[in-house]
């Protein structure tokens, strides 16, 4: 079965980086989009991150765009998350999540899910 399983999440200080890893199994993903998502305590799960399995597209949510990277080796059926320049409002257990032909912002139409891995960023 289709298995995402995250890496990579940590305490860091205000300013830091880190970068988390997806590593995906279980089926071809060729024509799958690749997500990334996070959820603060008390908030919804929000958008952070999108590529086409192809690399020919990716999306960032408003709160990341030039902060943070999303990436994927086609070899390692590996995706990325590249965050820089972390604020502690970036402090969540992020997740990663894949769905067939087209990226979406919308967490409802993703069809496979990671069981996620907690970013903290202290001030």
């Amino acid at each position: 079965q289709v298995q995402l399983v995250e890496s990579g999440g940590g305490l860091v200080q205000a300013g830091g980086s880190l970068r988390l890893s997806c590593a995906a199994s279980g089926r071809t993903f060729t024509n799958y989009a690749m997500g990334w998502f996070r959820q603060a305590p008390g908030k919804e799960r929000e958008f952070v991150a999108a590529i086409m399995w192809s690399g020919s597209s990716t999306a960032y949510g408003d709160s990341v765009k030039g902060r943070f990277g999303i990436s994927r080796d086609k070899t390692k059926n590996t995706v990325y998350l590249q965050m820089n320049s972390l604020k502690p409002e970036d402090t969540a257990v992020y997740y990663c999540a894949a769905r067939p032909y087209a990226w979406s912002t919308n967490k409802y139409e993703y069809e496979y899910w990671g069981q996620g891995t907690q970013v903290t960023v202290s001030s």
